[in-house]
């Protein structure tokens, strides 16, 4: 298939439910993906499997304050210096893309740097949602090594960090990025397309795309083939729970009238409870969509008032075993909550 400028909106929107209420906004994103293809053409989505198994990808995506993407979106020159870079460290050139996460912002980024680079994006990523330390990531999950990794900034200065894992890579790009601004392109977890088709989240990009066309006349009837309705309602309060953990109230209206429940959020939405039980937990994907439009609301555009909808996505499998429940289940996030594992449908 191919991500041409028509396809973008959707996709983008898809994106954002994806991101869990965290990731970064699409909008700036989106923008400079649609720039990217009216200038280069559309992008190619391959399956990993449609390359040789040894082929190299670059994965792609950015790290940093959510609010600091919005006002940098880098230059047209940031894809082939990343690239130039990244083939140096590695001694080959890539011959595709992998989002690093598909959801927010980064979706949208994956797209902008396949688009300049005239190279395909696999329909895969290494999360199949957002989540907020880099080392989240189901190529974490699998043992693949972190590092070569290569940050860059868009005035072309990068930084290669190399013998660290993916825990130590977190702290030490988190510790850098005043130096870069608050922001920087990332490509870690050098793999190749076979360690995709074994490995990455499939099917990203065309399930960003259907959860994207399904919201575009807002919130679909449920059941919905795409997404679980949780409830309909309005914003009832909105508290800090303790650093960093808010506390989202819901009542429900209309046929959920007499329903309340609470939402637990950090850089993403990571609970919803109902009288004290726990109805979708993460890593499982719950969005919070504004219920006229479908769109997605980031966690830090709640309000008092809001008419949302609470929606919950499945995971990828991978995420319910043990190994990633532990780094990226409600422990993870310091929620004194059962696993998934453990909560009924």
């Amino acid at each position: 298939m191919e991500l041409d400028a028509g396809l973008l909106p959707d996709f983008a929107r898809g994106c954002a439910v994806l991101g869990s209420g965290g990731g970064g906004a699409t909008s700036v994103t989106l923008a400079g993906a649609r720039q990217a293809i009216l200038e280069h053409g559309p992008v190619r989505v391959l399956h990993a499997r449609e390359l040789p198994p040894d082929a190299a990808v670059m994965t792609v995506g950015t790290v940093g304050s959510s609010p600091v993407m919005g006002e940098r979106i880098g230059g047209v020159a940031d894809a082939r210096r990343m690239r130039d870079r990244v083939e140096q460290v590695r001694g080959r050139p890539p011959v595709a893309l992998l989002s690093s996460e598909i959801g927010g912002s980064n979706g949208c980024v994956a797209v902008t740097w396949a688009a300049r680079l005239g190279l395909p994006l696999l329909d895969a990523d290494s999360m199949g949602r957002a989540f907020p330390r880099m080392d989240q990531n189901v190529l974490e999950l699998a043992g693949i090594r972190a590092t070569p990794a290569v940050l860059a900034d868009e005035r072309g200065r990068t930084v290669v960090v190399d013998h660290a894992d993916g825990p130590w890579l977190e702290r030490v790009v988190r510790a850098g990025l005043d130096a870069f601004g608050g922001q920087a392109a990332c490509s870690d977890y050098p793999v190749t397309a076979g360690q995709v088709a074994r490995h990455a989240v499939p099917g990203s990009i065309r399930r960003a795309l259907a959860v994207g066309s399904a919201l575009a006349a807002g919130v679909p009837e449920d059941p919905s083939p795409v997404a679980r309705r949780v409830v309909t309602g309005k914003i009832a309060a909105i508290e800090r729970v303790s650093d960093p953990t808010t506390g989202i109230l819901v009542e429900g209206l209309g046929p959920d009238a007499g329903r309340l429940l609470r939402v637990e959020a950090q850089s993403e939405y990571l609970a919803v409870l109902e009288n004290g039980r726990p109805v979708v937990l993460t890593p499982d994907i719950i969005a919070l969509v504004e219920t006229r439009t479908g769109e997605a609301l980031p966690v830090e555009v709640l309000r008092y008032g809001l008419r949302i909808s609470i929606l919950a996505l499945d995971c990828a499998p991978i995420w319910r075993t043990e190994a990633g429940l532990r780094l990226a289940g409600p422990a993870a996030f310091g929620l004194d909550l059962p696993d998934r594992a453990q909560v009924g449908r």
